[in-house]
Order: structure tokens, then sequence, then C-alpha cells
């Protein structure tokens, strides 16, 4: 009786093991929903429909980004984390929806670090500070001796609380030991919308957002916060050369799917996303917005679940020691 038990229970087994690879076999059947918790416009929005057209077509079914704005991104990333993990919810988070949220949010409703699955590291992006075009600011320098001498005088447009570019500016503001008066928006996108229209003093952004704009000569450019100049601006001087070595900050954008996905779907994404960033055409317009496509040995999901980990290890002393909080 046992043997027969058994032996309906591993044909059960092998079944279900069968709906599942024909599952896996047949996915994705329909669209494919790419969540940005941030509005359209801003870096990581832009990151998300540059690599949404190759992925579509690699799949053969639409990849459609969905702004779902609020909270620093954290709303928009428990939508993600509550979402059945069939592959058909995917998220692109950044360093701030996936980092720096742990130590700014005592209810975050996510761990990043485990209620993932991670897919694939997507863009590097070096940060820049910009200032509204009529700034009396000459360079970086003249900016910092200003900020230092007048502490709450200046004030700094974000994508939210949490997002990148706040970390940056707070980043700036624990370096120079001098705290500026922070204006959050709901996305990158709006917070460059206001420095264009001369709402906010200064921005601290990702390349890949603003450097049309400073091309454009619509903001000012004053600084690049990586160790070396950025071809798409040459003129620009970077932190080092301005006095504030120190000052080095690099946003990044990755995909996530929920906890549990299947590990099949997981790598035909990561699959599917490294032939997108091996595109001419993607890799192209990266460059144009000083995006660095990562090495090949960051490009899987180990590399990336590992350097979560480190990067919250990271933001979460700086972000206590900065007094910052976010509900």
């Amino acid at each position: 009786m046992r043997t027969s038990i058994s032996k309906l229970l591993s044909i059960g087994a092998v079944a279900v093991l069968a709906q599942v690879s024909g599952a896996l076999a047949a996915w994705p059947e329909r669209a494919i929903t790419l969540v940005v918790p941030f509005s359209a416009g801003g870096p990581t929005d832009i990151i998300s429909r540059l690599l949404g057209e190759p992925m579509s077509r690699a799949l053969g079914q639409q990849v459609v980004v969905e702004n779902v704005v609020g909270a620093g991104g954290t709303i928009a990333v428990t939508r993600v984390k509550n979402s059945a993990p069939d592959g058909y919810t995917i998220l692109m988070g950044n360093l701030g929806t996936q980092a720096a949220s742990v130590g700014l949010y005592p209810k975050l409703a996510y761990d990043p670090r485990t209620d993932f699955e991670p897919i694939i590291n997507t863009a590097g992006t070096p940060m820049i500070v910009a200032a509204k075009k009529d700034t009396p600011f000459k360079d970086f320098k003249e900016f910092v001796a200003f900020a230092k001498a007048n502490p709450g005088k200046l004030n700094y447009g974000t994508g939210g609380v949490g997002a990148t570019s706040h970390l940056t500016c707070l980043f700036l503001d624990s370096i120079l030991n001098s705290q500026q008066q922070h204006v959050p928006f709901r996305g990158s996108g709006p917070a460059l919308n206001a420095l264009v229209a001369q709402q906010v003093d200064y921005v601290c952004d990702q390349t890949v957002g603003i450097v049309p704009s400073i091309q454009g000569g619509t903001v000012k450019g004053l600084v690049v916060a990586i160790p070396e100049r950025l071809p798409q601006l040459p003129d620009m001087p970077t932190a080092k050369e301005q006095g504030l070595p120190e000052f080095n900050a690099v946003g990044w954008n990755a995909l996530f799917a929920p906890k549990n996905t299947p590990r099949e779907i997981v790598m035909k994404l990561n699959e599917v996303v490294r032939a997108a960033l091996k595109d001419e055409k993607v890799r192209t317009r990266l460059k144009e917005l000083a995006a660095n496509v990562p090495a090949e040995n960051e490009q899987t999901p180990e590399w990336l679940g590992a350097f979560v980990k480190s990067e919250v290890d990271k933001w979460t002393p700086i972000i206590k020691k900065a007094g910052v909080t976010a509900q």
C-alpha cells in the first residue's frame, strides 16, 4: 500500500513539474509591466524606456513602462513586492529604493535584500551638481564657499525623500557641514523642470537626466562627482579639480522581480537585458547621456544581490548620522 502511495505521489510530482515547465516555456504570453518608481523624464524612467524597446522585440511581448510615484519610490516597490511572482510585473529600482530606503523609513514595507529576485544591474550614472541659469556662482568653488558661509540659504530640488538625487545632495551637505533646504518633487524630471524654471537653486542629479539641459544651456553645470571629466561635458570640472575629492557619487539602476519568481524567468530576463545593453542604439544613447554599462561580471543576478546588501550597509550609517527619516 505504501509503495502504491509513493508511486502515486511520484507521478503527481512529475505532473506538477511538467505543468510548471510548460508554463515557463509559454512565458511571456502577454505584456510585461515594468514599474518605474518615479515620474516620467527622470533618469530611472529614461533608462527603463530605452531598454524596454529591445526587450519587447526579444520577448515577443510588449514591455510597458508604468510610472508609480510617491513616498520616494517605496509605493511602487511595495506594489511589485506584493505582485504575483510570474514574470509579468518587474521593477526598475535604484540606489534610493533598494538601499537608502532601509535607513530612511522606520516602517518600510519591504526588505530590498530579501523580498526580491535580483535580475540585472543596468546602468551606472555619475552624479552632477547643476544650478539655475542665473546663479551668481561662477564655478563649484564659489558654490561651496557660499554654501559653507550660508547654511539654509540655498534650496535644492530632488526626486523625493530617499531618491538618488536627494542622497547625493545630502552627502554633499555632510561633506560641507552645511545643511541646505530640501525641496522634494515626485521624481527627478519635475525637479529638473523646476530648476530650468529657476524655482530651485540647484539639483544633484544623474547624468542621464541632466546632461541634455546642460548642453542646451538651460541650466548651469557646476561639477561632476567622479574623478574624470565627462567626454559629453568636457568643460565641466570634477569635484577633485575643484578641491573636494571626497565628493564622489554614482547612481545606479537595476531590475528586480518579486520573490519566488521562477529562476528560468529571471535568467531569461537577464539574458534579454544583457542583449539590450549590447544593442548599438542603446549603447550609443547611454554614451550620449554619460551613463556607463556595467562590466560583464557585474551583470549577473548574484552580483546584484550582493551589491544591494553592500549598498544598504554603506548608506544606512550615513543617513542615520544625518538624522533624516521619512514616513
